[in-house]
């Protein structure tokens, strides 16, 4: 029963699905959105609603081309969704290096706000490196779900899926090479989850150079958060 569940998966191809929802990836970007929105005004590079601003622009025509499942790729959708991603994970980096400033040069007093602005921050990175994995690994969701595996660009990431089928069959009928699996929105958010945390990789592993250098990156940008920032705000409490 379960080899044949796993053979009936199979023969439906990949371009022939319906593609991935678009709304986890709106609510991604729209709570990403809403946690900058919040930050304390000195942490802003720009007046407070000039960058939320900016990401609505280009999270706009990005639904108008998928409105309700990611099945079209055109160029200004690839160029648009980078962007905006790009945008997102740079404004939170800068919100991120303005927080150590202060802490190091200025007579910072009000430690509770800046507990609360390091969650945000952290959360925001989170999700910025979650959508850029998402965006990147094996050319994006559209890619992933429409084109077939043969025309896929090399893997950034190696999932335990990918690896699973010479297991037991309830496992092996969801491996990728039995059930055509492919990961979406969540499993990359699990992935900038665990690197956020534990500050490495836990079971899904980078495979190429740009995928080492983002999860590097946000491994550091995460450890500043956790230790330097929240530790010196802890102290100001104090």
């Amino acid at each position: 029963m379960a080899k044949s569940r796993g053979q009936a998966r199979a023969r439906h191809p990949r371009h022939e699905r319906r593609g991935e929802a678009r709304l986890p990836g709106v609510a991604a970007t729209l709570t990403a959105i809403a946690l900058y929105v919040g930050l304390p005004q000195q942490l802003l590079v720009a007046p407070r609603y000039v960058m939320p601003v900016l990401e609505i622009l280009l999270l706009v025509p990005l639904i108008a081309i998928n409105p309700k499942r990611l099945t079209r790729q055109t160029t200004t959708f690839r160029f648009l969704s980078l962007a905006l991603v790009l945008v997102i994970a740079a404004s939170n980096l800068t919100a991120l290096g303005i927080l150590i400033r202060e802490l190091i040069y200025a007579d910072v007093k009000d430690g509770r706000s800046l507990l609360v602005a390091a969650l945000q921050v952290w959360l925001t990175n989170i999700i910025a490196f979650g959508l850029a994995y998402w965006e990147l690994d094996r050319g994006g969701p559209v890619a992933r779900t429409q084109a077939p595996r043969g025309d896929l660009p090399l893997a950034d990431f190696r999932f335990s899926q990918d690896e699973n089928s010479d297991a037991v069959e309830e496992v092996a009928d969801g491996a990728s090479s039995t059930s055509d699996w492919v990961p979406t929105l969540t499993d990359y958010l699990y992935i900038s989850v665990t690197n956020s945390t534990a500050f490495s990789p836990t079971d899904t592993m980078p495979l190429s150079t740009r995928a080492k250098l983002l999860m590097s990156l946000q491994s550091v940008a995460a450890l500043l958060t956790s230790l330097l920032v929240i530790a010196r705000a802890v102290s100001i409490l104090h």
